[in-house]
């Protein structure tokens, strides 16, 4: 009973930051990582029979491009410094300036068609300047991300999140786990999506024990 209150609690705050407050679809994915990801920290560290008592942290939702950035640089060593052109489109991500940083992006992949961050860079931008649509250019950018040694763990991970909202976290698990079954075992960034995959099944678990279904995304348009 304790999970279907917490989920119910969850969905009422999705819903009343789109409907109510009117959150832009820009912000629809970060706000539904950000949910997700604080119901798979419950089911963690939770323990809904023992009272209440003060929180001492209180969790930080993820939003806008300084965090879009610096969560797709996880991806990628810290040693491997992005092209010049991505770094300077990272500068206008930052702003919200998602279409001159697309500009940038492309200027990058003409210099080298095979970078893998700047197509996963892209594939963002490209979907923030939709308001948060997986449309079929953002979509291209991931896939061909997906084709890279570098970055195609990074294009499986944002793009999932990029579907979380509409699809439902099943769909989103099941391409992650895809996607690092296919990666090499060195591939850049595989212990991020490892670390992020855990924190999805954590939460699948907890629901299925408590006998829920796990919750699927709102229907875009609704």
């Amino acid at each position: 009973m304790t999970w279907l209150l917490v989920i119910l609690l969850a969905g009422a705050a999705f819903a009343c930051a789109v409907l109510l407050l009117r959150l832009p679809r820009a912000g629809w994915t970060l706000l539904g990582a950000a949910l997700l990801f604080g119901l798979a920290g419950y089911a963690l560290q939770g323990s809904p029979s023992l009272p209440a008592a003060p929180a001492r942290l209180q969790p930080r939702m993820v939003t806008g491009g300084e965090e879009l950035v610096a969560a797709r640089r996880e991806f990628f060593p810290a040693t491997a410094l992005p092209a010049r052109h991505v770094v300077t489109a990272d500068a206008f991500a930052r702003q919200g300036r998602w279409r001159d940083a697309a500009g940038f992006l492309s200027n990058a992949l003409g210099d080298n068609p095979r970078d893998g961050e700047a197509w996963t860079a892209l594939g963002i931008a490209l979907a923030q300047v939709a308001e948060g649509r997986m449309t079929p250019a953002a979509q291209l950018a991931f896939a061909r991300a997906g084709q890279t040694p570098d970055g195609a763990l990074a294009a499986a991970y944002f793009s999932g999140l990029g579907r979380l909202a509409e699809e439902g976290p099943l769909v989103v698990r099941a391409q992650w786990a895809d996607a690092l079954e296919r990666a090499p075992a060195d591939a850049p960034g595989r212990a991020i999506l490892v670390q992020r995959l855990e924190r999805l099944d954590l939460l699948l678990a907890a629901m299925a024990a408590q006998g829920e279904a796990p919750v699927q995304g709102p229907v875009a348009g609704q």
